[in-house]
Order: C-alpha cells, then structure tokens, then sequence
C-alpha cells in the first residue's frame, strides 16, 4: 500500500536528521551524499543537509563502485545515507574513501548490512525530539553538488548555490505548463496537480526538475522506485 506523508511530518523528519548529522560531526559546507531512490527519506535527506547549511550530493542507484568511489573521494563526502538497494556499493569502497566518516542506513534488513553500516535511520532520527534552526545560508553558499556524467573526461563537479535553485523556479513552471497556476492573475494560485517523473531524484532531471521545485511549492509528488514502463505511467 502507498505510504503517505504531509509536509508537516516530512519538516518534523529533517528537523530529526539535521540534528542526527550535527552529532555526527557535519559542520556547514560538508558534503553528504544522498544515494537513496524515490522515497521520502530522499526528501528529508534533501531538506535536512540544506537546511544545516551542508551541500547535498546525489548519486544515482545506477552508479557501480568505481563511478561511486571516484565521486566519494573527489567531493571528499564526510557522510553517505544509503538504503538497501545502494548499501553494498557504497560498503565495498568505503575503504578506498578516506573522508567518508559515517554511513547511514534507511530500514536495511539485511543483517550484514545492518551490521556495516554506521547508523540506523529509524532510531536515530526516533531520538531527535526538538525542531532545528534552520541556517541562515548566503546566495552564493553551495546547496548541491552533481556530478557531471563524465563524457568528455573525468566527471566534474557542479557546485550549485542556493540561490539557483530560486532561478530555476520559472523555467520549471514554464516547462510544466504554469504546473496548475491559474493563466488568469485574478484567480487565486490554487492548484490540484499532482506531479511525478520517471527521472531519478538523482539525475538534474528528476531533482531540479521535479522534486525541489514540486515541494517549493507545496504540491503533491508520487516517489516510485522501479523500472519504468508505459503501462506503470498510467497506472501512476
């Protein structure tokens, strides 16, 4: 059955996580990647790491060890939240990843996984009771970090500052066509849509395109984490 959450509980889940990250050591600035599917631990993670001041860095599910390690070690990543379907990837160059201090786990069942890992999401974020003062970030301060695909060379980082994510706004609703706002200005900004993309939140695609600016704006999106295929879009 579809799990539902409401922008209430996904604040109360970042407050809980940045606080997490704090006690781990994560000071502003710090990379933390985000290896995790649709799912909305993936918007906590995103919300948590920002609000703290830290830079986000995602990294797709599709990626194998070596497209990890390299990105790992390049960003110099302190921290790498990760489920079931990335654990082992992430697990198998850790050692190779000398800044990457903690690895977190979101409701692994595997008992070896369960045992590598650092720490458990569930409970630590369980432990976290009070709401987290949001970071007062500067325009220019980095927000995420991705990586380019690497097709004219090594992957290259694109540090992206909160302010962008501001200025993509207008192309996305204009791409989305006005994404439900009444084209008529003496209706109010009310709108039903509910947004989805096959696009991994990982990709530019899925994260600039989609998630951010869906949650910027206080509207419904579907996570799916499977293969994508005509007939699931319409069942969707």
């Amino acid at each position: 059955a579809p799990r539902r959450h409401t922008y209430a509980q996904l604040q109360q889940a970042a407050d809980a996580l940045s606080h997490v990250l704090v006690d781990l050591g994560v000071q502003r600035g710090d990379r933390v990647a985000i290896v995790l599917p649709q799912r909305f631990e993936t918007a906590v993670a995103y919300m948590a790491v920002m609000q703290m001041g830290a830079v986000a860095m995602p990294l797709s599910l599709l990626f194998g060890p070596e497209a990890l390690e390299y990105r790992l070690q390049n960003s110099e990543a302190v921290v790498a939240i990760v489920d079931g379907s990335s654990v082992s990837n992430v697990l198998s160059v850790r050692a190779q990843c000398p800044t990457l201090r903690e690895v977190i786990g979101v409701d692994l069942h595997n008992a070896s996984d369960m045992l590598h890992v650092d720490v458990d999401y569930a409970s630590a974020t369980a432990e976290q009771a009070h709401d987290f003062m949001a970071v007062p970030t500067q325009a220019d301060e980095g927000a995420v970090l991705i990586y380019t695909s690497g097709t004219t060379g090594p992957p290259k980082g694109a540090l992206i500052p909160h302010r962008a994510l501001i200025g993509n706004l207008t192309g996305f609703v204009c791409s989305q066509n006005w994404f439900g706002f009444p084209t008529d200005t003496r209706q109010p900004p009310h709108s039903q849509a509910v947004f989805w993309s096959p696009a991994d939140w990982a990709w530019t695609g899925g994260l600039m395109d989609a998630l951010l600016p869906t949650l910027y704006f206080g509207r419904p999106i579907v996570a799916w984490n499977g293969r994508f295929s005509p007939e699931l879009a319409l069942t969707l």
